[in-house]
């Protein structure tokens, strides 16, 4: 029986150009485009004879979906909740341009097709969430929980903290676990939580490689740089014709294990399956 984890990753590299691309630009502009709005209609719009504020029109509530207002399922990604001061401005177009940023990153890194449904799958998370407790809430949250997935595919580079202070990102990704857990603690409320689920479906994998408590020590040496030249299968019969770069795994000795190519990596460098989105690039 086919690993399923294994066959989404095939799915998912056989589809990798499929779905919205520049996805997080369009949510960006979305919310500039809706905060910008709620400026022009400070004193609200005029419903019914009521004047009712956009935001709040379009902001997730749980108990107003259940009363027919279902596009709330997906306009809440679109509010900034922010205020409508010039640092608060400034504040949101910063913030923005960071959500884009990191999207645009990781969908280069994990395909348009698996950035789609990380996103998506945290999205029907956040719903189910909200409507089965009532809950309000925006965008905030999970566009957030993209730090975490970008610090772990990236978890030494670094980031300008504010455009000033340069700062790891894992070290990013620790302070918002712990915040995370902190929201828990003080709230008595799962909520937050609820992206971090998200993260780990996709992530499961990668997390201890952000998380140094959860690391286990390597085993295997890393693997020669010249084991082309007198490598033999364990029948003796023929050569591989694949072999990881870093786990050293080969075709031969693994024949249904797939094998990729990595164009980021400076060299013909191959990698299994389990290899292929974990590792670091040769440069």
């Amino acid at each position: 029986m086919n690993n399923p984890r294994r066959s989404f990753d095939r799915f998912c590299i056989k589809y990798r150009n499929r779905g919205i691309r520049n996805l997080m630009l369009y949510i960006a502009i979305g919310n500039a485009v809706i905060y910008f709005l709620s400026m022009i209609f400070a004193t609200g719009i005029r419903i019914g004879g009521m004047a009712v504020d956009l935001q709040s029109l379009l902001v997730f509530d749980g108990l107003s979906v259940l009363h027919g207002q279902v596009w709330r399922l997906v306009t809440f990604l679109l509010v900034p909740g922010v205020g409508s001061g010039f640092i608060d401005s400034l504040f949101l177009l910063l913030v923005l341009f960071f959500y884009y940023r990191i999207g645009i990153v990781l969908e280069q890194a994990l395909g348009t097709l698996r950035f789609n449904l990380f996103y998506l799958t945290g999205v029907i998370l956040m719903d189910l969430f909200g409507v089965i407790f009532g809950l309000q809430f925006n965008g905030t949250v999970l566009n957030l929980s993209m730090l975490l997935a970008f610090a772990t595919l990236y978890p030494e580079n670094r980031v300008l903290l504010m455009y000033i202070i340069p700062i790891k990102l894992k070290y990013l990704a620790w302070f918002y676990m712990a915040w995370t857990v902190f929201e828990v603690v003080l709230y008595k409320s799962f909520f937050p939580l609820v992206p971090l689920a998200n993260y780990v479906l996709f992530f499961w994998n990668e997390i201890p490689g952000l998380v140094p408590l959860l690391r286990k020590p390597k085993k295997k040496a890393k693997p020669s740089q010249d084991w082309a030249s007198g490598y033999q299968s364990k029948t003796g019969q023929k050569p591989y014709r694949h072999k990881c770069t870093v786990c050293g795994r080969t075709d031969t000795d693994y024949p249904n294990l797939e094998f990729r190519y990595c164009s980021k990596c400076n060299g013909y460098y191959c990698y299994c399956m389990d290899h292929i989105n974990d590792h670091a690039h040769i440069q």
